[in-house]
């Protein structure tokens, strides 16, 4: 049987996993940013609280984390195995070789990171270069991309173009034809492509900020 002190070391270990205070992951499953504060965790007459289970699947919705992942935190609290994957230069990207039709990294010249606690076998980073995504994503930053979550509006995404252009922005907005996206650097103006125009979109779940 799960404890109560299990359940919430094990939201504390997630939250740490993907770069995220308590609060900062709270806020991130759209939720209020006092949800995972330790106060809250007793009520006023000392009886302990618990995280609903609405609270818990937004939390894996918003790090990418599969429900098997955060189990295996909730039952041995460590680090979880360390495990590699892809990683090329964001320019390199917009090369051929490195990506299938449907966006997941194939082929050769990838280098290896290890990164513990991806969930998805199709995961894969990208080195950012330059200063065109400032503020957010800076020259040397490395992002975490996820082919297969789903992507929803706000989201930080990577789309590349069928003419090989990699864009790293938010999602704005999605309808049957377009997507737009809004820039995260100002000085760059937003984009918005029919979806003829896109090879693949992937959610970013995690930055090395």
């Amino acid at each position: 049987m799960l404890s109560h002190d299990q359940i919430w070391s094990a939201i504390d270990a997630l939250a740490q996993r993907y770069g995220f205070t308590a609060s900062g992951l709270a806020r991130k499953a759209g939720l209020d940013a006092t949800t995972f504060n330790r106060s809250k965790r007793i009520g006023p007459d000392g009886r302990e609280r618990w995280p609903s289970t609405e609270s818990i699947a937004k939390i894996l919705q918003a790090t990418g984390a599969s429900l098997d992942e955060f189990m295996s935190v909730v039952m041995r609290r460590g680090a979880a195995p360390a495990r590699t994957i892809p990683l090329i230069g964001f320019a390199q990207a917009g090369s051929g070789g490195f990506f299938d039709d449907g966006g997941f990294p194939v082929g050769t010249g990838w280098e290896e990171v290890a990164f513990p606690g991806v969930a998805d076998e199709k995961a894969y980073a990208l080195e950012i270069s330059g200063d065109s995504m400032l503020p957010l994503y800076r020259d040397g930053d490395t992002i975490i991309v996820s082919p297969t979550a789903t992507v929803r509006r706000g989201d930080r995404v990577v789309v590349k173009t069928v003419e090989g252009e990699v864009l790293a922005k938010q999602l704005k907005r999605q309808t049957a034809k377009t997507i737009e996206l809004a820039s995260l650097n100002p000085a760059h103006a937003d984009r918005s492509l029919n979806l003829s125009e896109i090879a693949f979109m992937a959610r970013v779940i995690w930055a090395s900020q």
